[in-house]
């Protein structure tokens, strides 16, 4: 009886951490999402490895593409940087806004070192999602 009820006991708090797990915490869509949505409506492909093992979030003909929340900004930057130099093309940030009041401020960071360096920013809205699923592509801020 008591392996049973421990049986029971585990298998509620396994579900319960199996659905945790799987919403976005603090977000309304996981970043891979955002990614996935916006890489398939430009032809890019996702999650490409490079040499030394890192992971550039979306590559198309013309750019390597980094992903990140607002606040994470100046991280993007220098991976978009990076990514666009070991592959050779232009770096890219899609910079993805879900609470414009919060995330502007991030926005005009990031915009003010991305005209000076020549990154190409794109910013992506959760409600963007909805024309994803569409198969309608977003006309991008830049």
């Amino acid at each position: 009886m008591l392996n049973k009820f421990i049986y029971f006991f585990i298998m509620i708090i396994m579900t319960g951490l199996a659905s945790y797990a799987q919403s976005p915490k603090h977000h309304v869509y996981y970043e891979k999402d955002y990614q996935k949505a916006w890489c398939d409506a430009h032809s890019g492909s996702t999650e490409v490895v490079l040499p030394d093992k890192a992971r550039v979030d979306c590559v198309t003909s013309t750019h390597a593409i980094e992903f990140d929340f607002a606040v994470k900004w100046a991280e993007s930057i220098g991976q978009a940087q990076y990514y666009g130099t070991v592959l050779g093309k232009f770096p890219g940030i899609v910079l993805i806004v879900e609470d414009v009041n919060k995330d502007m401020r991030y926005v005009e960071r990031v915009r003010a070192v991305a005209n000076k360096n020549t990154i190409s920013l794109w910013l992506m809205y959760p409600e963007d999602m909805n024309l994803y699923k569409l198969n309608k592509k977003t006309v991008f801020l830049k």
